[in-house]
């Protein structure tokens, strides 16, 4: 997990870098050149020569990061064209001896655009810039340095950069740092704002890079290193973090096969699932748990749904049918006939498509006040639950700062509770039709989290897990083929069969999860580009599970 900063917090790492490690500030600067110089390279197949690249600057320190990749590009054999927003007498340290290196430099065109920045030097620019001639347009207007809502000039200029790549598709547009248009520690855009293909941030992600809506016009987010030490961005007082591949690589390593692996050292996941009109949901749960590694995977499901379910579930997974409602969902008397399951399953999830029914809440609410292991609590369960505030009593909900594995206690309150709500289901856990009340998503989750002692993972365009100690983990892989039926079901399978499998390799369940949703967000990914959002199902986004393991294996 990589700690979120503020705009603040990055610098006051990078003037910690050269101040207590004698770290150049220039050096820094001519560190981030390369990393973008390198991403653009890969943007255009390994080589830039011959390629037309306009670095449009401003005249910060993010202006001197593009004149000193403009520099670097055109080493390079590119014909760079560098476009500085005002004059080099008007920038200052880093930035001005980058803006001087290009005033002798052969081969570069280097143009400023002294002319009053308002809606009419818009015209002046167009006419004299190469922005309608480029291959790749390198945005370094503002980066991390802008608070307010961009007007005049540079409004207009966006405004014109987005139309020109909707009408032409083959450029690329690259962004230092941050998409201009942007202020870096708000989830929102400021007003209008550059569409990148690609954004190159150093250090750390800042809130604009990773949350929706504004993380939308990053495009694809590269996070490099320019030689800030770990220990000083691990010292900023953070509680946002963004998950990344190490985070699952990591985890599928801890619990590899080993040869004298076998089932009962996988984990047995126990997924209470299914109704008599929603037994498909019990089928993409246990299949995708089956899928996940986990060495057992049982569903408990209503006795008339039985059937239904055993003959489309993976025929790996076992079946069992217990008592149920006249609805034909399951009942309170169903707690006494799964104690032999409670006592051996390593995970349990339970809600997905078991109905509401007054019978069935008395069951779940047995089923979680007697937990002695991890559980996912998802879907209808979360219903029944609801207001949560009104049932943290008698669930006994209190939850480690999330403990690793099973340490054999009795009492649940040291077992995980894992919520994970879409936003609908949050804003009823909550008790509230408020939207106002999730519109800080970070800060609700974490409150949340807090205040009930529990895991919560919230479903959206960026799934957000916050955990009882205030930390709140943003994850990036997904998409909105995601939001199909089924994926939820699904999504709670991985979620068990992980936990599982964390439990019988002693792994925190906190991690289990971060890792979990990568993992099931990187298989919608590769569904996606496999199908298609329009076309892909929760099962397609299962059987994607074996290519999203595969690519886990390189830690590219």
């Amino acid at each position: 997990m990589q700690k979120v900063l503020t705009a603040a917090q990055m610098s006051e790492v990078d003037r910690l870098t050269t101040e207590r490690y004698g770290i150049p500030s220039i050096l820094l600067m001519e560190n981030a050149a390369h990393a973008v110089a390198r991403v653009i390279t890969e943007k255009l197949g390994g080589s830039v020569k011959g390629k037309s690249i306009l670095v449009l600057c401003g005249k910060g320190n993010n202006g001197g990061d593009g004149a000193a990749l403009g520099r670097l590009l055109s080493e390079g054999g590119a014909d760079v064209s560098v476009e500085l927003f005002g004059s080099v007498a008007e920038t200052k340290g880093n930035a001005r001896i980058n803006f001087e290196r290009l005033l002798s430099l052969q081969g570069l065109t280097f143009k400023e655009f002294r002319a009053e920045l308002d809606d009419h030097g818009v015209d002046e620019w167009m006419d004299n810039s190469d922005y309608d001639v480029a291959d790749v347009l390198a945005d370094a207007l503002f980066g991390t340095g802008l608070t307010r809502k961009l007007d005049g000039f540079f409004l207009e200029q966006i405004k014109i950069l987005n139309e020109w790549k909707r009408i032409h598709k083959r450029l690329i547009y690259i962004s230092v740092d941050l998409p201009s248009g942007l202020d870096a520690d708000l989830p929102n855009h400021l007003a209008e704002a550059l569409r990148a293909d690609a954004t190159v941030t150093f250090t750390a992600p800042k809130v604009a890079n990773i949350l929706p809506p504004s993380c939308d016009v990053n495009g694809e987010l590269y996070i490099e290193d320019i030689g800030s030490p770990q220990e000083l961005i691990e010292a900023q007082s953070s509680g946002l973090y963004l998950s990344d591949r190490v985070d699952a690589a990591d985890w599928l390593e801890n619990t590899t096969y080993s040869s004298d692996s076998y089932k009962n050292k996988r984990g047995h996941a126990l997924l209470i699932a299914g109704s008599e009109n929603y037994s498909g949901a019990a089928v993409l749960c246990g299949s995708a748990a089956m899928r996940s590694g986990v060495g057992l995977g049982t569903i408990v499901t209503p006795r008339s749904s039985k059937d239904s379910v055993a003959s489309r579930v993976l025929p790996e997974v076992m079946v069992r049918g217990v008592a149920e409602t006249e609805n034909g969902s399951i009942s309170e008397a169903a707690f006494d006939e799964i104690g032999d399951l409670l006592e051996k399953a390593d995970a349990v999830a339970i809600g997905s498509g078991i109905s509401q029914d007054g019978s069935t809440k008395k069951f779940v609410q047995k089923v979680i006040e007697n937990r002695q292991q991890p559980m996912i609590v998802d879907a209808d369960a979360l219903n029944l639950l609801s207001p949560f505030a009104e049932c943290v009593g008698s669930l006994r909900v209190s939850s480690p700062h999330v403990s690793k594995g099973n340490d054999g206690a009795d009492s649940s309150s040291s077992q995980p509770l894992i919520l994970t709500p879409h936003e609908g289901e949050f804003m009823r856990l909550l008790g509230t039709n408020d939207k106002d009340a999730i519109k800080d998503r970070v800060a609700a989750v974490r409150d949340f989290a807090q205040k009930h002692n529990v895991i919560l993972v919230l479903k959206g365009e960026r799934v957000l897990i916050g955990e009882p100690g205030g930390r709140v983990v943003v994850n990036p892989t997904g998409n909105s083929g995601l939001g199909k039926a089924g994926n939820g079901d699904t999504l709670t399978g991985i979620l068990a069969g992980f936990a599982a499998q964390a439990v019988n390799f002693n792994i925190d369940i906190f991690e289990t999860v971060v890792a979990a949703i990568y993992v099931a967000g990187m298989a919608g990914d590769i569904a996606e580009r496999n199908y298609g959002k329009r076309v892909m199902t929760a099962s397609d986004v299962r059987e994607c599970l074996v290519d999203a393991f595969d690519s886990l294996k390189s830690r590219g």
